[in-house]
């Protein structure tokens, strides 16, 4: 009987770490699809960078340079590219007070 138990513990152990992560993953990535909009900059499961111009059922008309437009599926859409603020820190110089 302890080694049934002990069977239960390892599987729910399994299924907590792998797949319940992995499923909220997959969710978040399905909703991020389909929340692409006109004019998100978009990064394809191919790695090209480009910016939606028009979405048509599943597919989306994206743009990788000017007058090139590419048509791909919604669910090659692996990113939406967002731009990263850096925070720089003042130069205090040598002596570590503000000049």
């Amino acid at each position: 009987m302890s080694g049934f138990l002990i069977l239960i513990l390892v599987f729910g152990a399994i299924w907590l770490l792998f797949v319940l992560p992995a499923r909220r993953r997959r969710t978040s990535h399905a909703a991020m699809q389909d929340s692409v909009a006109t004019g998100d900059d978009v990064i394809t499961a191919g790695g090209i960078h480009g910016t939606v111009r028009e979405l048509v059922d599943d597919l989306v008309h994206v743009e990788i340079a000017p007058g090139v437009v590419v048509q791909v599926d919604r669910r090659a859409i692996a990113a939406v590219a967002r731009e990263v603020e850096i925070e720089v820190e003042p130069d205090h110089g040598e002596s570590g007070e503000p000049s």
